[in-house]
């Protein structure tokens, strides 16, 4: 899709369809009070008669208006004549979206300046905006016989009152298109099946990035260089796996040399039956998303090489295959992570933590300024926030702090957890440093302190992203490309 940004008398506009959003009551204002007078009053006249009510899903297609240079006049209904939400306004340009890309025009003009949304400017509404309808036009049908129809909707501009605004809705245009490209990226690895999307699938997804963006760099450490690093504990998920192991680093350098890197490390179990400590076999097919954290390193990464923003991220991805085997890690069995640390493990379904845990450790090498790990880590969450916030921990209160404001600036919204001292006491063992799990209770948090102990030499946190990354079942099944907003967010606002 083609974004653009129009500006001048919206009567004079041509294009396919002209989209203009109408709140409820019968008296116009805006953009379609400015139509309404151009073509002779239809527009109140359709109102009146009960054509279109104002409230929040009506619409109405008006044809060939006098005095209106579109070929067409879609009225959204927008609700009460106040500010929206973020979700309302999503809701009204995905309604417009969807009743466009249906019909015959090639082009669309939105003009949907409601009573604004809450809190936003109006770049950030365009960028808003920009997201929604990558959204609503994503499909994956790769292993389809038969594909989707494409729209015949090829071009929308997004019409401003004040060309004055217009570089700076452009540049909104701009984020918003690199962050969703970046989504549909982390989309489509976390949609693939887990026979297709391996550790060196990743790895290949890696290099062909920097391929296309040549201020990218990547390097891809194998078991052997793994083992002589000491990764005993990421070793030790792939270990009952036919599929090796991959520790893939993707820098992305658009700072300064002396900049201080930040660092986004991804959780890549490309399918999890859970090890020898098995899943139950109801829904285990959707473990093929439990590599939706390194999927969405290299979406983050897209959309910053995309933008060329002004700084260094580092974006490191432990990918392994948790299968049961004979060579598979028993329940019992101790390890010896990177740091020097051992580990009981006492549920080989505690995976995810042991591959960080080891590539936690190896990020205190580039230095960071920060360090954000990504992982679908556990059910737990799902209990605790539902699918509506990704869980948020860490050892910095500050960086906490952008986090949180990030996913709410972004629309991907985060939710804090503590980690007290006392959790800590649950990861207790008699035999090693600490065991794998902690217990029924509070096992989010025991996560979280369990990966606390490989990241006191820098800023850390957590996204525990179980109930965000993927939709589960039904005919809306399928990744989301959370938390990539909100990363991306966050990085915008370490960039400016």
């Amino acid at each position: 899709m083609e974004f653009n940004v129009k500006h001048g008398a919206l009567e004079t506009i041509k294009c396919g369809c002209l989209v203009v959003a109408v709140s409820e009551g019968k008296t116009l204002s805006g953009p379609a009070a400015d139509l309404d007078k151009a073509c002779g009053g239809q527009l109140s006249n359709a109102l009146k008669n009960g054509d279109l009510s104002g409230k929040s899903g009506s619409s109405l297609m008006l044809f060939a208006l006098p005095g209106i240079a579109a070929q067409r006049v879609l009225l959204l209904g927008s609700g009460k004549d106040e500010a929206l939400s973020d979700r309302a306004w999503r809701k009204l340009v995905q309604q417009a979206l969807a009743a466009v890309k249906g019909g015959p025009a090639t082009d669309a003009v939105f003009a949907l300046n409601t009573s604004g949304v809450k809190n936003r400017t109006a770049a950030e509404q365009t960028r808003l905006l920009v997201e929604a309808c990558y959204d609503n036009l994503y499909g994956f049908d790769q292993f389809k016989s038969k594909k989707a129809d494409k729209p015949k909707l090829k071009k929308l501009s997004l019409w401003t009152a004040d060309k004055a605004d217009a570089d700076a809705l452009k540049q909104a245009i701009a984020e918003g298109a690199a962050i969703s490209d970046g989504m549909a990226l982390t989309r489509d690895l976390g949609n693939l099946p887990g026979n297709v999307c391996t550790p060196t699938y990743l790895a290949n997804e890696a290099k062909a990035l920097a391929k296309v963006h040549k201020t990218l760099e990547v390097e891809v450490l194998d078991e052997k260089a793994m083992k002589a690093l000491g990764m005993g504990a990421l070793l030790a998920v792939s270990a009952g796996s036919a599929e090796p192991a991959k520790l893939i680093r993707i820098s992305y350098n658009g700072g300064k040399a002396k900049d201080k890197p930040h660092v986004l490390v991804g959780k890549g179990i490309t399918f999890d039956t859970g090890g020898i400590s098995i899943k139950p076999a109801a829904t285990m097919d959707e473990m093929k998303y439990d590599m939706c954290g390194a999927a969405t390193v290299l979406g983050v990464v897209k959309a910053v090489a995309s933008l060329q923003l002004p700084i260094n991220l580092v974006g490191l991805i432990a990918s392994a295959e948790n299968m049961p085997s004979g060579t598979a890690t028993r329940p019992g069995d101790i390890v010896t992570s990177m740091s020097g640390q051992t580990i009981e493990i006492l549920n080989t379904d505690a995976e995810g933590r042991l591959v960080l845990c080891d590539a936690l450790t190896y990020a205190e090498r580039f230095k960071p300024a920060s360090v954000i790990d990504i992982a679908t880590l556990t059910g737990a969450c799902i209990v605790a926030l539902g699918s509506n916030a990704s869980g948020l921990m860490g050892n910095n209160d500050a960086l906490i702090g952008e986090l949180l404001d990030a996913g709410t600036r972004a629309g991907d919204r985060a939710w804090q957890l503590p980690l007290f001292e006392e959790y800590q006491e649950q990861l207790d063992s008699p035999f090693a440093d600490m065991a794998n799990i902690g217990g029924p209770k509070a096992g989010t948090i025991t996560a979280g302190c369990f990966l606390s102990r490989y990241a006191k030499a820098y800023p850390w946190a957590h996204l525990d992203i179980a109930g965000t990354a993927w939709i589960s079942g039904g005919k809306d099944k399928g990744a989301t490309g959370r938390p990539v907003p909100l990363l991306m967010q966050y990085l915008l606002s370490k960039a400016s």
